[in-house]
């Protein structure tokens, strides 16, 4: 691209890596209540067409916030301009947030609504603060036309009735989703390269990290307020609880104890840092997704440790392993360009478990699950010694 590269509000590349700010932590804070939010909405909806419809809004959640990063890491939340925008994104996240339970209700229009105002109200303050022939402008353009595709979908959806509602809303998600891979090409406007996606990669790995720890801690809320919950603690009641809390650092090693800072150095030191920045988020999405519906897992297990296996409870316990280990090893396989072998024989382990689950309890399944991912973050530790990957 050709023009201007730099401008006043967007962040210094001046060889030192960006760090988060103060304005982006507060920001993430409205995320902490989506999260719990979401885990809360799958709790009270354990059926298929529940699962879809909190797949659908998770999707939604991620992604209003991935393109938030995004524009964050280009402009500068230290600037009285770009933190006026950063916090004016936060009044319709937070109603977003809000109306999720009844997302599928009669809250869709506030939900659609609040999305629609931060996708496309943060594009287009990026296209008035830039210069026209500005590098990055172009960018944003593409992205606005995406933007603005979705829009339709998400305005239709919300006119729509209950399983309408869930397909074209999904539509708008896949919109947002595969616009980046394709490089938000568009009849006129081209594509963006993601060379040109001049992005600070450190900065990309420690955002991703953050709501890691946001999502973690949803975990750990579900498990102390449901033992709050309780009168009498049982000895059946606090052993479930200690479970879960095992399976909670379970998570954070497997992520933070392995992989985390090989994962920052990686990106910063990339030769293309927008094509893995993209990447780390794409598969975000789903290790996140895991530990949502393992804070639906440690609930149902606090509840009634010796209730009876059922096909859903089933699901949900196996389900959260499953869809962390997967995206922590792809996130992996970005930093080391490998399979771990330490998270495909948990996967395997999870699988088996799902088969021979229906003849013990739930307290039973939670903690050989928690078993399998300790077994997973000591097998990786004591491979952590490798190289992290140069790309």
């Amino acid at each position: 691209m050709t023009g201007k590269t730099g401008h006043r509000l967007l962040r210094r590349r001046d060889g030192h890596e960006a760090s988060v700010g103060n304005a982006e932590l507060f920001f993430d804070l409205v995320y902490v209540f989506a999260v719990t939010q979401l885990s809360h909405g799958l709790l009270h909806h354990l059926t298929p067409a529940g699962a879809l419809e909190s797949l659908v809004l998770w999707f939604a959640v991620w992604l209003g916030w991935q393109y938030t990063c995004w524009t964050t890491n280009w402009f500068d939340p230290e600037r009285p301009t770009v933190r006026a925008m950063l916090f004016a994104l936060m009044l319709p996240a937070l109603l977003m947030a809000s109306a999720i339970p009844q997302a599928f209700g009669g809250r869709g229009w506030i939900f659609a609504l609040a999305y629609v105002a931060i996708q496309v109200g943060r594009t287009l303050f990026a296209l008035v603060v830039l210069p026209r022939d500005h590098a990055l402008a172009p960018n944003f353009r593409r992205m606005l036309g995406w933007l603005c595709i979705s829009a339709c979908f998400w305005v239709a959806g919300a006119a729509s009735e209950h399983f309408a509602r869930l397909g074209l809303w999904a539509v708008a998600v896949a919109c947002e989703y595969i616009a980046p891979m394709v490089g938000f090409r568009l009849p006129g406007l081209g594509r963006s390269r993601t060379a040109d996606w001049t992005v600070e990669g450190g900065h990309i790995a420690e955002r991703c990290q953050l709501f890691v720890i946001v999502a973690l801690g949803e975990t750990l809320l579900v498990s102390g307020a449901r033992l709050a919950a309780f009168d009498l603690w049982a000895a059946p009641t606090v052993i479930a609880f200690l479970v879960t809390f095992v399976a909670s650092l379970a998570l954070w090693w497997i992520y933070f104890g392995t992989s985390a800072k090989d994962g920052a150095h990686v990106l910063a030191h990339a030769e293309d840092p927008g094509r893995l920045a993209a990447h780390v988020h794409y598969v975000h999405a789903v290790l996140l997704a895991g530990i949502i519906v393992m804070a639906v897992a440690n609930d149902l297990i606090i509840e009634e440790p010796s209730g009876e296996i059922t096909a859903t409870f089933t699901a949900v316990l196996v389900a959260g392993p499953l869809l962390f280990l997967a995206g922590s090893g792809l996130y992996k396989r970005i930093v080391y360009r490998c399979w771990p072998a330490a998270h495909l024989a948990g996967i395997a382990a999870i699988l088996l478990l799902a088969g021979v689950a229906w003849t013990t309890d739930l307290l039973m399944v939670g903690g050989v699950a928690t078993a399998v991912l300790i077994a997973v973050g000591a097998w990786e530790a004591r491979v952590h010694t490798r190289s992290p990957a140069r790309t």
